[in-house]
């Protein structure tokens, strides 16, 4: 089985350098044209110079997913260029953000109405401009083990990514009379591959996340005598069965097969890669790293150089 999107036409929205970089390389390795979407012009320009070097064909579609106008302007400049939209993969939100007791009403509406706009925006005039040319597309929406199981310090982050959920179910209930199939896909914290950002990281330029992340309960301080340990900072990996949750390469092999027309029958579900992190009953502790198999070798998709470790 050799999976092609030859002919189709993708939009990715939230292009930055990680998952939504990843996943539009990899539509684009499999032949689509990638048309790709961000707040930030850096973000686009490294996504779309991305593509292009691996030989492919991007289109940079700058605007803000919570906006209507521009959602309809930038896929109205999409069509114009390239005379449809196949694919549509709703990837941009607010990562981060703070726990239940420090979390503001502010930046909770934000990463709420980010994720909440942006996918239904999307989704909407998407939909709409493939039903209307009577175009059986796919759309996938970025979801996260955040949206399934409960974790600390991100209370913004998972109430959205919940909603995501059963966002996708419903959608695909109106638009499967279409031919129009929606599904989502959870990644779970994946380990970067994108060459780009690994020679940041080597040059200092990716800093630790912020404190608040990291001890999840999220206060600027913190340090209240009554404040108890919300996560664990230790090392994650050794506690996934197969030993890593894989990179944002991983990611976009299987959302290129989900918007495959060998997948026409799969629509309201969700796809999980992860090596197994979600499947894990909670009293289970996989084998030490040292004793685990893994993996087989990534299929990479990016030609470039990967930065020296020792940097």
């Amino acid at each position: 089985m050799e999976i092609s999107l030859e002919d189709k036409v993708a939009l990715v929205t939230g292009c930055g350098p990680n998952i939504g970089s990843g996943i539009a390389l990899a539509l684009s390795r499999y032949g689509a044209k990638v048309a790709c979407n961000d707040v930030s012009k850096d973000a686009i320009d490294a996504c779309t110079q991305r593509i292009e070097r691996n030989g492919g064909e991007a289109l940079a579609v700058p605007g803000d997913v919570t906006d209507e106008s521009q959602v309809k302007g930038y896929i109205d400049n999409v069509i114009e260029q390239w005379g449809r939209i196949d694919i549509l993969v709703n990837n941009a939100a607010i990562l981060g953000g703070r726990g239940v007791l420090d979390e503001t009403v502010e930046d909770f509406e934000r990463a709420v109405r980010v994720a909440a706009l942006g996918y239904f925006l999307n989704t909407k005039h998407a939909g709409r401009a493939m039903a209307e040319r009577g175009i059986r597309g796919s759309i996938v929406c970025v979801s996260s083990s955040n949206g399934w199981n409960g974790s600390a310090g991100v209370i913004a982050y998972a109430f959205h990514k919940g909603g995501v959920n059963n966002f996708v179910r419903a959608a695909a209930m109106d638009l499967a009379p279409y031919g129009i199939r929606v599904n989502s896909f959870t990644p779970t914290a994946p380990t970067p591959d994108n060459p780009e950002l690994l020679a940041a990281g080597a040059k200092g330029a990716l800093q630790a996340p912020p404190q608040h992340v990291r001890k999840g309960l999220g206060a600027e301080g913190g340090d209240e005598p009554w404040r108890r340990p919300a996560r664990w900072t230790g090392e994650r990996q050794p506690m996934v069965p197969m030993g890593t949750t894989g990179t944002p390469t991983d990611i976009g092999h299987a959302v290129s097969w989900l918007c495959s027309d060998y997948a026409r029958l799969i629509t309201g579900t969700d796809i999980v890669v992860d090596g197994g992190a979600r499947a894990k009953n909670f009293a289970y502790i996989p084998a030490g790293p040292d004793e685990l198999a893994g993996p087989l070798p990534l299929i990479g998709l990016d030609n470039t150089p990967m930065p020296d470790a020792s940097g």
